[in-house]
């Protein structure tokens, strides 16, 4: 009798990582195989690579009417470097926000529209554990995007075919949309766990993806005024205006007189905000070279490297970028000596880790309580 008490407390499913891959593994291949089934995705995504196709050839058009009536109006001949970098930044601009709409599409009722076909009880009910199930869906909302920057991939390589770029770029630049594709279904994912109506929860998502979109350049844009302080700094001479030369320009002016308190606002203090932006964090991560030696000043700044510059002075504060601050020259173009795209990768990580763990916890069975109307089965 005790021998056949103990056999019935062993446990049913072994609790090896194996085991709990497996479970994960098996929810993807359900949903992908769902998806794959849909003929709207195929839809969505013959649309993503033609508008993709469209702005690529819109953009090299445009570049090169600007060059044909440069030449018949103007003898100024600009540093030339090709189509490349400006189609470049176009069509990553334009995937970028392509992939915060569609990725929400993707994942913002991976959950709770199981819930109301009556099918994740079903799930809920066999060996598989919650976590196996959330994150099964959220690889397979994954997935299902990555097949949207897979087909928009081969106009991000024209602009290396086309000069001004390499395939570092390119790299670099899928390498960071797919993780900022990533934060976005978890957060959808997890959203879908939390809420009882599909239709909610991806409202919610939108407003999560504005929020970060938006709500993060309008929070540092009002959180500016609330940062206002001083910084010790003499007096900037500058040495008037001359022609480009090939020697460096900064430092343009010197620093001299007795240092005084100057009034001035601590972007330092609320940069992290500016870092949570997706734009922010995808246009710091790509190189670019180091500006501060040309001779031909920054006129070749596109507006990827504008984004990071921005963000990169807003890091640095007063301390970095005020005249003559601490009485030395602050230069006007920041190498990428301090990233920036690290803490707001990490604080939007954190965020959607957040989002899961509580849509894990809203999976587990028995369920305490659930909302009025949700349906079990």
């Amino acid at each position: 009798m005790s021998q056949l008490t103990e056999t019935q407390h062993q446990p049913s499913v072994p609790h090896t990582a194996g085991g709990y891959v497996a479970g994960i593994r098996d929810v993807v291949v359900l949903e992908l195989k769902q998806r794959l089934r849909s003929r709207g995705w195929y839809i969505m995504l013959s649309i993503w690579f033609v508008l993709t196709g469209l702005v690529t050839w819109l953009t090299w058009a445009s570049w090169n009417a600007n060059q044909a009536a440069q030449r018949a109006y103007s003898d100024f001949a600009t540093e030339a470097t090709g189509p490349g970098s400006m189609i470049f930044e176009v069509v990553l601009a334009f995937v970028l926000l392509f992939a915060l709409l569609v990725a929400p599409a993707l994942s913002a009722n991976a959950v709770n529209g199981d819930r109301a076909g009556g099918t994740l009880a079903i799930l809920q009910v066999t060996l598989l554990q919650p976590g196996q199930i959330l994150w099964g869906k959220f690889f397979a909302a994954w997935l299902a995007a990555l097949a949207f920057l897979v087909s928009s991939a081969p106009f991000l390589i024209i602009g290396v075919a086309l000069g001004g770029m390499t395939p570092g770029h390119v790299l670099v630049a899928l390498l960071m949309l797919t993780l900022e594709v990533g934060v976005v279904c978890a957060v959808g994912v997890g959203i879908s766990a939390l809420a009882g109506r599909p239709l909610f929860s991806i409202v919610v998502t939108y407003l999560a993806v504005a929020g970060l979109v938006f709500g993060t350049l309008i929070s540092f844009g009002l959180g500016t005024g609330l940062t206002h302080g001083t910084v010790m700094a003499n007096e900037a001479q500058y040495s008037g205006f001359s022609q480009p030369t090939p020697d460096p320009e900064e430092p343009e002016y010197t620093c001299s007189g007795p240092l005084r308190e100057r009034s001035t606002v601590h972007t330092e203090r609320i940069a992290w905000l500016l870092a949570m932006n997706p734009y922010v964090v995808v246009a710091d991560a790509i190189p670019y070279p180091d500006r501060t030696m040309s001779p031909f000043g920054y006129s070749g700044v596109g507006a990827i490297e504008s984004i990071s510059q921005g963000a990169r002075h807003a890091m640095a504060g007063p301390e970095g970028t005020f005249p003559c601050a601490n009485g030395e020259p602050k230069p006007r173009y920041l190498a990428q000596s301090a990233a920036l795209w690290p803490l707001g990768l990490g604080l939007q990580l954190l965020f959607a880790g957040l989002l899961m763990w509580l849509g894990w916890r809203s999976l587990r069975t028995p369920a305490r309580k659930l909302a009025r109307g949700t349906r079990i089965a």
